[in-house]
């Protein structure tokens, strides 16, 4: 597992927001409120009481609380960046996913290289808005074309 993923501490704060330290050193604050209102299976967690008991699990994959609930130090790293205001590395899984592209082809639909889009997949650095933007409008355009072609068939 890649350490930027690995979670070495977790500190909770009022309201309902954790301060995880990851294995590259990285701090990230996460406001959970959205995600506890949001998802029934998280609603122990409304409770601060049991919101202070997170701690990080033995292999450090994950923040758990004695209910069973534990989430992923990929998808908190994740949900970490978005809140902030970056882009995440799962909006890119999600486009090659959703539009059913390889690396190689991903890669050269956006003009750059597999290493740099392997490099933005990973989350090994960060995604510029520049890159995401252009997921976006090969995404419309690609879109467009097949709306296109439907209707000229």
């Amino acid at each position: 597992m890649n350490n930027r993923f690995i979670i070495t501490n977790v500190v909770t704060t009022e309201p309902s927001r954790l301060v995880i330290t990851f294995g590259d050193g990285k701090e990230f604050t996460v406001d959970m409120s959205t995600a506890i209102s949001g998802y029934p299976f998280l609603s122990p967690l409304k409770n601060p009481g049991f919101f202070r008991k997170a701690h990080v699990d033995e292999d450090g994959m994950s923040v758990v609380w004695s209910d069973g609930i534990d989430l992923a130090g990929d998808n908190l790293r994740a949900e970490a960046v978005e809140q902030s205001g970056g882009i995440s590395h799962e909006r890119i899984w999600n486009w090659m996913h959703r539009n059913e592209l390889s690396l190689t082809t991903a890669a050269t639909a956006l003009g750059i290289s597999r290493r740099m889009l392997a490099y933005y997949r990973n989350g090994e650095k960060p995604i510029p808005k520049h890159i995401w933007l252009a997921c976006l409008g090969w995404e419309h355009s690609t879109y467009d074309s097949v709306e296109a072609q439907k209707i000229a068939a």
